[in-house]
């Protein structure tokens, strides 16, 4: 388990652990959190930085999970069928709520490529206790996480303690902010190469 540094005050740190290339995805579909609809600054800087894949950002407008999934369910389908592709080559996540749904919908049996999960919400602020962790074990693609240093939903410590659970190749990487970093460009970088877009 290694750390690459990066260098320049908004570059992220990111820690592979187990490395591995594997071909780009021919579609991501993005999600927000709870409070937030497609629009939100994040995703859409992330569409606009990733012009070699298609790039679907989706509204939940919901705070249930089930709900949540069946849209991402739903929308991975669709997104596969007008691309002409299988399901294990669209790529899903999102931010907090939204990635957390992405990751569920996998556990439950959507054939995906990986996930992508930007501030994801292992446990709500000042209640360690509460873990969102359950489905870990059920997920078997290669997944990233991108958090802000200061997330008050899960510090590097607690997010190494418990994506061991996870059976794919996990990344983490921390950039500065809290749960919603303010520096779009250093999310999009680490986006980007777990995705093999560079």
């Amino acid at each position: 388990m290694g750390k690459t540094p990066k260098t320049g005050a908004a570059a992220p740190t990111t820690k592979a652990i187990r490395a591995g290339r594997r071909q780009p995805p021919a579609g991501l579909i993005l999600t927000p959190g709870a409070s937030a609809d497609r629009d939100h600054h994040t995703l859409v800087a992330l569409e606009a930085g990733m012009a070699e894949i298609e790039v679907e950002r989706l509204t939940l407008a919901t705070t249930s999970v089930p709900r949540a999934v069946a849209k991402v369910v739903a929308a991975v389908g669709q997104l596969a069928e007008r691309l002409e592709v299988k399901t294990s080559q669209i790529a899903i996540g999102g931010r907090s709520f939204g990635g957390r749904s992405t990751s569920v919908a996998h556990a439950e049996g959507l054939a995906v490529h990986s996930l992508v999960l930007l501030s994801y919400p292992l446990h709500p602020p000042g209640k360690p206790d509460k873990l969102r962790v359950d489905h870990f074990g059920q997920i078997n693609v290669p997944t990233l996480f991108v958090s802000g240093t200061k997330d008050p939903f899960g510090t590097p410590a607690e997010f190494d303690d418990h994506t061991g659970a996870i059976g794919g190749r996990v990344q983490q990487a921390w950039v500065a902010g809290g749960h919603s970093p303010k520096d779009d460009d250093a999310v999009l970088e680490p986006v980007r190469r777990f995705l093999g877009l560079k």
